[in-house]
């Protein structure tokens, strides 16, 4: 007996025992299989909605008594309404009678958040996932999303991290993992799967890096531990990808706070946006272990951030915008050539722990030192914790528009000065 079979068996003999001894098999969690046609809502894709509304539990009683035609049941749950979505492109949130709610991811994940005294619909398809309220004994492993918890006053609700203490920026969780309330339980590929289950995990919330181990799903899954996998990062829009806090927020119950926090981070966007474009072009990149220049996709969020800041980003047309990925890598040469007389560029140090100076950078890559923005000293680098943060996206847009107008320097949070 050898490869993945093989440690899969013998893993299970391992955890046979514990799993009989808990006397749980976790919650009800059927096959993945992906769905690329995009989101599968609480109304199995059929139908449109007739109601949306703002996610409020008390606006669940007066969404629509009758959906639409061609709207369908969930396990015999009456369909109310769904959450109205500003940029979230994702993920869905429907609600029914009784307090159910349904939530959708773009692969096709469906979680049906239980009220506390309510039962699972007896005609639910089995590949839903059944979390009972009040929702805890959680395994994050989506490092953004701790951020959200945090917001939402729910870092209680997660017991097991895919990060140690000393790889967290966030207070809470940093507080929380040396007082033991939460436990370092593997990263997404090496999980402790004997004290997952041991600690009674409901389930386990991934990013896409979990695609790169689809063995680890199986395995969960297996031992009765739900998965899902969050895709705040593949939003187009920057606020699309703080509005995943209001898909935690049902989740948790908690979807007036989590609007609201959605909301002032909207106000800070709004009021940038109102002043003047500045029209300066910016690079953002870091330099890989290899010498390699990994750079933004036109189409991801961190360009939308820079024009919505009042820049341009100066890869204006690279990548492709139906492809998956976000970033790319490129010989020095190309992104030199491409790069050479951008107004402003930006190291991104949240992937190599950043450097400390200009002189730090050019070590790295010595063709940098021709460029516009190094001779004229607009080298700018971003904080080890930018995408742990990610509840201050309107923030960190706030700092570049303060990098592009030369205003407000000594106020920014999430970029610096590179001397």
């Amino acid at each position: 007996m050898s490869g993945r079979k093989g440690r899969k068996i013998v893993c299970c003999f391992l955890l046979a025992g514990l799993l009989g001894l808990l006397g749980c098999g976790g919650p009800a969690s059927g096959s993945r299989e992906a769905v690329s046609q995009g989101i599968a809502g609480g109304t199995g894709g059929q139908g449109t909605v007739s109601e949306s509304f703002d996610g409020n539990p008390g606006d669940q009683e007066s969404a629509s008594e009758n959906p639409g035609a061609g709207e369908t049941e969930v396990g015999g749950l009456v369909y109310k309404g769904s959450m109205d979505l500003r940029y979230a492109e994702n993920f869905a949130v429907d609600y029914y009678e009784g307090g159910y709610t349904m939530l959708s991811v773009k692969d096709g994940t469906r979680i049906l958040v239980i009220p506390e005294d309510g039962e699972a619909p007896a005609e639910l398809e089995e590949d839903v996932i059944l979390l009972q309220r009040p929702v805890e004994k959680l395994y994050l492993v989506a490092s953004a999303v701790m951020d959200m918890f945090d917001a939402l006053g729910a870092v209680d609700t997660v017991t097991l991290s895919g990060q140690k203490e000393d790889g967290w920026y966030i207070d809470a969780a940093k507080k929380a993992m040396a007082e033991g309330h939460m436990l370092y339980a593997g990263k997404y590929n090496q999980p402790d799967y004997e004290l997952i289950v041991s600690e009674g995990c409901t389930l386990a919330i991934e990013n896409m890096m979990i695609s790169h181990s689809p063995e680890v799903i199986e395995m969960l899954e297996d031992f009765g531990i739900p998965v899902m996998i969050e895709y705040s990062s593949y939003e187009s829009h920057p606020l699309g990808r703080v509005e995943w806090i209001r898909f935690f927020g049902a989740l948790l119950g908690k979807e007036e706070e989590a609007k609201e926090i959605f909301e002032r981070q909207t106000e800070v966007l709004e009021e940038i946006a109102s002043q003047e474009q500045t029209d300066k072009t910016v690079a953002f990149f870091y330099i890989t272990s290899n010498g390699l220049v990994q750079v933004r996709q036109s189409s991801d969020y961190v360009p939308k951030m820079i024009e919505l800041a009042g820049g341009r980003y100066i890869f204006d047309q690279l990548g492709d915008p139906d492809s998956a990925r976000s970033t790319l890598n490129m010989q020095a040469e190309e992104f030199y050539n491409g790069a050479k007389d951008v107004d402003f560029i930006i190291y991104n140090s949240s992937i190599d722990g950043g450097v400390a100076s200009v002189e730090e950078l050019l070590d790295k890559c010595a063709l940098l030192e021709d460029f516009k923005a190094v001779q004229e000293g607009n080298v700018w680098c971003t904080t080890n914790d930018m995408y742990q943060q990610s509840m201050s996206i309107g923030y960190l847009i706030e700092d570049m528009h303060k990098m592009l107008t030369g205003e407000g320097e000594e106020d920014m949070t999430f970029l610096f000065r590179l001397e």
